[in-house]
């Protein structure tokens, strides 16, 4: 029996329904993205968490085929970067690769922001997690953790950091806290001035980002002490962990690196962007280069990412209400 016209017609009338009828979220989510995707990042160009924006940035450009470009927005404890994406059009083309300290920390000492990243900023996926490398100028005279804690009893040690509530404060914080003992903090406007400075005996001491430090431990310039980390760094698995060096089983100072988007991007959209993203994290290649830059490659869902936050947010909100933090 042969099929009417009236038969196709109907059957055409439907398919063009279900297409009319496709909810708008899916439709974006098919669509996304549309055009090329800028990822901002809170800091300079080089810097491992950079490094790592534009690793991640080349590797999903090719899966969803179209440039994502990083643009730098250093500054603020990463505050410009993330306020300019949350101030960007909710359409999954603009994202912000951030540590977990802008979420966690920042909302706590800058208070005078227009921006909420706890409210104004959707949490994608953590990408990655990093621990800092506790340094010192040869000229301390220590070469352990002990030795070190021994030192600041007796003597005036100041430690240098990246600025108020930076990783690399809050890890020292952390340890000073856990070995019952104290240093002076000097802040710096950013990590790399602040590694400069422990390299020129301005300040004596300072937890840095492993990658750039570590070179001048091999030659000599530095000496390594412990990692933040809760396992050794591949980089240096001879450097002792916090809670070998004081210890302390289950001490574990490491920081997330986290994909954001603007509040009122469509959930589809995110969870495309949030697939992806764990597309990605699984490359060998990735993990590899990644490895190799100190950061150990994750990939969450966004639900995952929100309810590891808000466990960090609840660990660090009584360490930066006792340092009386601010930045303002």
């Amino acid at each position: 029996m042969g099929i009417s016209t009236k038969t196709i017609r109907s059957a055409g009338a439907i398919g063009l329904l279900a297409l009319a009828t496709l909810s708008p979220c899916a439709a974006l989510a098919q669509a996304w993205p549309a055009g090329p995707v800028r990822l901002f990042v809170g800091s300079p160009p080089g810097a491992p968490s950079d490094i790592t924006a534009r690793l991640f940035a080349d590797q999903l450009g090719k899966l969803v085929k179209q440039p994502v470009v990083v643009d730098n927005r250093p500054g603020a404890g990463n505050n410009l970067a993330a306020m300019a994406a949350a101030k960007a059009e909710p359409d999954g083309a603009t994202l912000v690769l951030s540590p977990d300290t802008v979420l966690t920390v920042n909302p706590h000492i800058y208070k005078n922001r227009d921006f909420d990243p706890k409210t104004d900023l959707v949490n994608v996926s953590i990408i990655g997690s990093f621990s800092q490398m506790l340094v010192c100028h040869p000229s301390v005279g220590v070469k352990t953790v002990g030795e070190l804690v021994a030192k600041s009893k007796t003597e005036r040690i100041m430690y240098g950091s990246g600025g108020p509530g930076v990783p690399g404060h809050l890890a020292t914080e952390m340890f000073l806290d856990a070995a019952k003992t104290r240093m002076e903090h000097i802040p710096y406007r950013g990590p790399a001035p602040a590694t400069q400075a422990v390299l020129a005996g301005e300040v004596q001491c300072g937890f840095l980002a492993t990658p750039t430090v570590l070179p001048h431990v091999r030659a000599g310039k530095l000496a390594a002490l412990a990692v933040s980390s809760a396992t050794p760094s591949p980089l240096a698995p001879e450097v002792p962990t916090l809670a070998q060096a004081l210890q302390q089983p289950g001490l574990d100072v490491s920081f997330r690196l986290v994909l954001q988007a603007p509040k009122a991007t469509p959930p589809a959209v995110i969870a495309e962007l949030a697939k992806r993203a764990q597309e990605v994290m699984k490359l060998p290649d990735v993990r590899a280069k990644l490895q190799n830059s100190d950061v150990t490659a994750l990939g969450t869902t966004s639900a995952q990412a929100q309810a590891t936050l808000n466990q960090e947010m609840v660990r660090w909100e009584p360490v930066v209400k006792r340092l009386g933090l601010t930045a303002d």
